[in-house]
Formats: structure tokens, sequence, C-alpha cells
């Protein structure tokens, strides 16, 4: 098992850029390893949401063996508000293979850095933003030390607010993220899961987080990461118009024409570096001049 966890690891797309987010319950030990090596970009154990109260101190013992026996993952703490939250941060302290933490119901940029300092000042930690306060306050939060880049909790959200679970009720809280996390220089944000093992639904969901500038998304099962990985990764076909743009604008002196042409540079060399991270070809090579080896 550590030399298949070395090897994963060695291969994991890291968290600034990780596509797939997968929530395991901290009570379900059995496939913790499994998670670990899955096609998931990062795993997220879960002492949140997914725990009774009454099980809150056997889902921290649970967590803190695997991490202390050579996994390695985020962890999804309790809210800032609670008792659970301290004894959750107590318990993970020090914790070399903790790789972050995912501060749950974040309300304010005062939490994030709570939460960071508690830590040791070196821990990065992901606010979950699940509520209209979280949401209307996401650029201050994204701004705030130790922030490291911004989730959506899309259904505790719903749950606040009363929203449907459609584009159009979404698109509000999604802007928010993104511009949040323009404004704070992270990455762009992590969307919130899709409930249910419909891969088209899961596809259709996605493509909607893509569109309004989502990076990633959280997925609640084993099969659902390869989908994910699938919809927020560039498609053969960008990658093939992004070589070919990027190939034109060298041939053409690297001049600017006219006003869409440094939105459309920005764009070709943001699909080139994602297509490089995740090792995504172009459908068609063409020229064999522009093809991904001058690049």
């Amino acid at each position: 098992m550590a030399e298949k966890r070395e090897v994963r690891e060695a291969n994991r797309v890291e968290g600034h850029n990780a596509r797939s987010w997968l929530l395991v319950s901290a009570m379900r030990t059995e496939i913790f390893d499994d998670a670990q090596l899955s096609r998931a970009d990062q795993i997220i154990l879960d002492m949140e949401d997914a725990i009774d109260t009454s099980l809150k101190e056997q889902a921290r013992e649970n967590v803190t063996s695997w991490l202390k026996g050579g996994g390695r993952a985020w962890v999804r703490i309790n809210d800032w508000t609670t008792e659970d939250w301290s004894e959750d941060l107590a318990a993970l302290a020090g914790i070399e293979t903790l790789a972050g933490v995912m501060l749950a119901k974040t309300e304010s940029p005062d939490q994030v850095t709570d939460t960071f300092q508690r830590l040791g000042g070196s821990t990065p930690v992901i606010p979950l933003l699940e509520s209209a306060l979280g949401i209307e306050d996401a650029a201050t939060i994204a701004r705030a030390r130790g922030a490291y880049r911004l989730a959506f909790g899309s259904g505790d959200y719903r749950r606040d607010t009363g929203a449907e679970n459609d584009p159009l009720a979404m698109a509000y809280p999604r802007t928010k993220l993104v511009l949040a996390s323009r404004i704070g220089n992270l990455p762009g944000p992590i969307d919130g899961p899709t409930v249910g093992s419909s891969h088209p639904l899961l596809r259709e969901q996605g493509a909607d987080g893509v569109a309004m500038g989502m990076t990633g998304k959280l997925c609640l099962d084993l099969e659902q990461p390869a989908v994910i990985n699938e919809s927020f990764s560039p498609s053969p076909s960008d990658v093939t118009w992004a070589y070919e743009f990027l190939h034109k604008f060298e041939e053409g002196g690297r001049v600017i024409r006219d006003g869409s042409d440094k939105p459309r540079l920005a764009r070709a060399e943001t699909i080139k570096r994602r297509a490089e991270l995740f090792k995504i070809k172009p459908d068609t090579y063409g020229d064999p001049v522009a093809g991904p080896s001058v690049y």
C-alpha cells in the first residue's frame, strides 16, 4: 500500500489546479485507501455534515489515525461557531500528511485566518461558502490570510435561500465566487456536488459550472471523478484551436491586430497550460509545424 500511495501522490494534480474533489465520510474508513488511489485529483475526509454529533470524536480518531498511518488528504472540519471546530484543529495540528482543511459554513475572513493560525500558519484553508452571508462576503473571504481556494456549498446555500437547483438560480452565487477568486488572486473556485449517479446529469451540471468560470467540482462517490475530470479539462478540439492560434500568432510576429486578439491570446495560453497539465492532446495535428511539439 505504501508504494501505491507514493506513486499516486507523485502523479496527483495539486490543489490549485485540481478538478475533482472527492468527499468521503470520516466514518467510512474502509474506503479511505480506495479514495486516495482513485482518479480524484484530491480527496476530502468529511468530519462535518456527514457525521452525527454523537460520532464526532470517533470521526476525528478515524481521520487522524489514517493520516498518521501514511494516508494523505484534505479534511472538512466543523464550522467556526461550534465547539467541534476547536477540537478538530487540536486533533489535526502537526500532522504532516494533512494536505489542508476545508472550513465548513465560512461567513467571514476572520474565521479563515483564525483557522489558518490555529494550524500553525502554513496549512492551507479552503473556505466553503454555504450561506447568503458567505456568498455576499466572498470577496473579503477570498483575501483572508490563509485562504487557498473558494468552494461552493450549493446544497446548504439552497436551503438557506430557498433557491432551486437550476443554472439560473445558481448563476449569481457562482458568479460571486468567480469574481471573488479573481479579486483575491486565487485559482478558480470549486463548484458544489451533483447528487445522484446519472453521468449525463453530472456532465450537464459540470458544463454549467465551467461556463460560469468554476474550475473544479466536489464529488460524492468513486465513479464521479473521471467524469468531472473530463468535464473540467480542455477538450481536444479546444486544444487544437489553442495550438493553431498560438502558432499563427508567433508566425505573425506576436502583433496585436485588434481588440479581440488579447482575450483570445489569454484563452489560448490558458488552454495550452491546462492541456499540458492534464495531458490533453489535440484531436488533429494538421500542419506538423503547428503541432504541439512547437510548444
